[in-house]
């Protein structure tokens, strides 16, 4: 028997039993469409975890900072603090993997134009590695390295600007969204408007029973320039403004000098902060845990994302066994048609074997006809699963943990399917119509041909 012929002959068995043939395809397509369906669901939490992470910041990403948690060895420990200095930036770097190191430093400055004022958080960077960060600007452009007054917007700081001689409401501030369901435009036009900045709290402003300065000379006036506003993001860029690092420490220690200060420089404790790019994120757990060894405390994006992907596996492997349940009386189903089929075909079986048709093909027969079956749910399985996905993510945005927490449509993944989940499915699909096709085929293997031929 030719494959040609084992292919004719299958295909005209199928067709002799339709409803028979149909209800079992459709039990392979169920038990396909459960498994798919169940497993793209902790899919598409995972794609949902890291989507709404990737918001707040980047995956390859480790933040570092001085204080560290020693373990005792009894279940306590306490905290260390060690520097964070250049010499801890250069170990940094050195560690294989890494692409750029961000140190970075804060203070609290006051920022005025005209009647505006706001309490700037003012943070220090090298203006080198600001692409390797991902600093992006809606309007104007990045510091440059001989930048000194240039000051960088994150885009939520124009609109802290307020009036202190206001008496509307929230005292001047403008939040997000606006007092009345829409932001409106900043008071400020930060990249146009004069500023000053300087580190007298209580400039431009009457402050009840005189306040002011109580020791040292007048903090300086600085003239500053906006040249940038960068694009809006849900992590502490959007409620900074940077600045040269360099100039920053210069006017530190300008006003403690001014204010007579002799002894150690708030400079002297280090950086408050030091950022490290990863190239690999599959490299940030390793880098992370040789920086804890110097003796640093970290953190990072990772952590929290580890966390919700071991929730996402244990729903996936619950969804995935529930789904496996149908599957398998699918196959119980695929069984029990070849059985009856091989009662029904009992006289053609033993005409096949007269004729001389070798066992081996009437066992290809029957695994190919059972094969067929489970290829066929499984291919209208997939079908079907990728229609059910595309309702679920349309009408069911927030089960499951999916969906995106800030609103944007494009975020809301409930499920996910992507192409190799939906080869692997017609796959075992196939392979489990071949192994319930097994046992039917032996049997049609060990039939006697003399009794099968006297079988009406």
């Amino acid at each position: 028997m030719t494959k040609r012929d084992t292919i004719r002959i299958a295909f005209r068995n199928f067709m002799r039993r339709k409803t028979r043939s149909i209800l079992t395809i459709l039990g392979v397509l169920i038990g396909t469409s459960a498994i798919v369906v169940m497993l793209s669901l902790g899919l598409g939490m995972n794609e949902s975890f890291k989507r709404q992470l990737s918001k707040m910041g980047s995956l390859n990403v480790i933040e570092v900072n001085r204080w560290y948690w020693e373990e005792d060895g009894m279940g306590g420990g306490y905290s260390r603090e060690n520097v964070l200095d250049d010499n801890a930036v250069a170990k940094f770097e050195a560690i294989e993997g890494v692409e750029a190191v961000m140190p970075i430093f804060q203070t609290t400055l006051k920022l005025v134009s005209g009647k505006y004022m706001m309490y700037a958080n003012i943070t220090g960077i090298d203006p080198k590695i600001q692409e390797a960060f991902e600093f992006k600007v809606a309007e104007g452009r990045l510091l440059n390295e001989d930048d000194t007054t240039s000051l960088l917007f994150g885009s939520d700081t124009p609109y802290q600007f307020y009036n202190p001689r206001s008496r509307g409401r929230f005292g001047g501030y403008v939040y997000y969204g606006g007092i009345d369901g829409e932001r409106p435009a900043p008071e400020v036009d930060v990249l146009n408007d004069k500023m000053v900045m300087t580190f007298d709290f209580t400039y431009g402003e009457r402050i009840p029973g005189g306040g002011g300065q109580t020791s040292g000379r007048q903090p300086k006036l600085y003239k500053v320039k906006g040249v940038g506003i960068l694009e809006p993001s849900q992590d502490e860029k959007a409620y900074s403004i940077f600045v040269n690092k360099e100039y920053l420490r210069k006017i530190i220690k300008e006003n403690e000098r001014s204010q007579g200060g002799r002894g150690s420089s708030t400079l002297d404790q280090g950086y408050w902060q030091v950022k490290v790019k990863v190239r690999d994120m599959k490299d940030v757990e390793r880098v992370q845990e040789e920086i804890k060894s110097m003796g640093y405390g970290t953190y990072s994006l990772l952590d929290i994302l580890k966390s919700m992907q071991e929730t996402a596996a244990t729903m996936q492997t619950v969804l995935g066994g529930i789904g496996a349940i149908s599957l398998f009386v699918a196959a119980i189903g695929i069984t029990n048609t070849m059985v009856m089929s091989i009662y029904e075909r009992t006289r053609e079986i033993g005409v096949m074997k007269v004729l001389g048709c070798m066992l081996g093909d009437i066992r290809n027969l029957f695994l190919f006809e059972a094969a067929l079956i489970g290829f066929i749910g499984g291919l209208l399985g997939v079908g079907f699963s990728y229609g059910a996905s595309a309702l679920l993510n349309r009408y069911a945005g927030g089960l499951f943990g999916g969906g995106y927490y800030y609103g944007d449509p494009s975020d809301n993944i409930v499920s996910l399917i992507p192409p190799w989940l939906a080869l692997a499915a017609l796959v075992f699909a196939t392979l489990v119509g071949i192994i319930s096709g097994f046992m039917p085929a032996r049997r049609a293997m060990k039939l006697s041909a003399l009794e099968a031929i006297r079988t009406e």
